[in-house]
């Protein structure tokens, strides 16, 4: 298998990696920080216009029809820079559950518009009680009259105060299928009943609980046919891991860069600190658990669209895996660092955040050892 890069992929690297370098500087990041939105509007307009918005949307929806690779390679720039933009709601996880369950008319309506950077969504799943668990939903949708009645509440939703719709899930009772079965609910983030508590999230960005007090919903509000979508949201939280691994190695890149050029400005009895050989070693740890979690986020790129188990298992693997390199590489910067590595003029510990944070979205390491392990199991 070739892994080098194709043209339109370099070329993809190299502007993000650009944009990122110009438009991501400390002052911005602390700006951002203290937003009540959490992110820049202009950038998403600017995102929108790069085409970004549309990479992965299919291009009989205006979009370019990109894969897992190629939100991988901007992914990775986007954790260089810290970026807080909703990007990860509301294209890898929203956009792709549109595509993947609603139907035609719902596709026409909603991705062209998420594409030109004028729809932004979050997908709202994660509920008090489930522990990780994607099947486990108590939110009930039932069936009136007149449409659907959503009732329930979720936890840790991405950037839902920035949406401007949001895709419920939530269990279907009604008299036309089997009992149990998820569903997938287009909410307009205005409907009466929808009670939004935003938050800070560790390491930059906006999370939100979600309260739905008897939420009345028009018959067209549930995305697709009302078919089982439990398969459907596995397959785009294994994408969403696979996508949010990227983005941690290009933390710990920088986090690993960052650290080198401080070893060899520092210095100590008359010598910089990288002429210690105990420290060389250490920076060579670094570099090596950082090409292997590339290379593990790779995989789970490209193992997107493989069969359930062998998906499932390489976006286990990677968030496990990276998960573990993740707060080694951190850890090792902020030592390195010695006592500038836990200040607030230092970037450094704001890096480390974002790797913490992204070691409990999803599941951390120890849950999905254990669903690793489970899979190889029933395969």
């Amino acid at each position: 298998m070739d892994l080098n890069l194709s043209d339109e992929q370099r070329l993809l690297r190299e502007s993000a990696e650009r944009f990122v370098a110009e438009s991501y500087d400390a002052d911005h990041r602390r700006r951002m920080a203290n937003d009540p939105l959490g992110y820049s509007p202009d950038v998403w307009k600017q995102f929108a216009e790069l085409g970004w918005l549309a990479l992965p949307i299919p291009e009989e929806f205006g979009g370019l029809g990109g894969g897992a690779v190629e939100i991988g390679i901007l992914m990775e720039a986007f954790g260089r820079g810290l970026v807080s933009e909703p990007y990860v709601a509301t294209i890898v996880l929203g956009a792709s559950l549109i595509d993947r369950c609603g139907s035609m008319a719902q596709k026409q309506a909603s991705l062209p518009k998420i594409a030109d950077g004028s729809l932004k969504l979050a997908f709202a799943h994660s509920e008090r009680a489930a522990r990780f668990d994607l099947a486990k939903v108590a939110t009930a949708a039932n069936k009136t009259a007149q449409g659907w009645r959503l009732a329930g509440s979720k936890i840790a939703v991405l950037d839902g105060h920035a949406a401007d719709e949001i895709i419920v899930s939530a269990l279907i009772h009604d008299h036309h299928g089997p009992s149990g079965r998820i569903g997938l609910f287009l909410v307009r983030a205005t409907e009466p009943g929808l009670v939004i508590s935003d938050y800070p999230r560790l390491g930059g960005g906006r999370a939100c609980n979600i309260d739905l007090a008897d939420v009345h919903l028009p018959e067209d509000a549930l995305l697709g046919d009302g078919h089982d979508a439990l398969p459907a949201i596995e397959w785009a939280v294994d994408r969403t891991m696979a996508a949010l691994g990227a983005e941690a190695v290009g933390i710990m890149q920088t986090l690993l860069d960052t650290t080198l050029e401080y070893t060899k400005i520092r210095k100590q009895f008359g010598r910089p600190l990288s002429a210690n050989q105990v420290i060389r070693h250490r920076l060579a740890d670094m570099a090596m658990q950082v090409d292997e979690s590339r290379s593990m986020a790779l995989r789970a790129a490209l193992k997107v669209d493989a069969a359930p188990v062998e998906r499932a298992r390489a976006a286990s693997g990677a968030k496990a895996k990276i998960g573990k390199c993740a707060r080694f590489v951190g850890e090792q910067s902020i030592q390195l660092h010695g006592g500038m590595g836990v200040t607030e003029e230092l970037e450094v510990g704001a890096y480390f955040k974002r790797l913490v944070a992204f070691d409990t979205l999803f599941g951390g390491s120890a849950h999905h050892y254990g669903r690793h392990a489970q899979l190889g199991r029933t395969a």
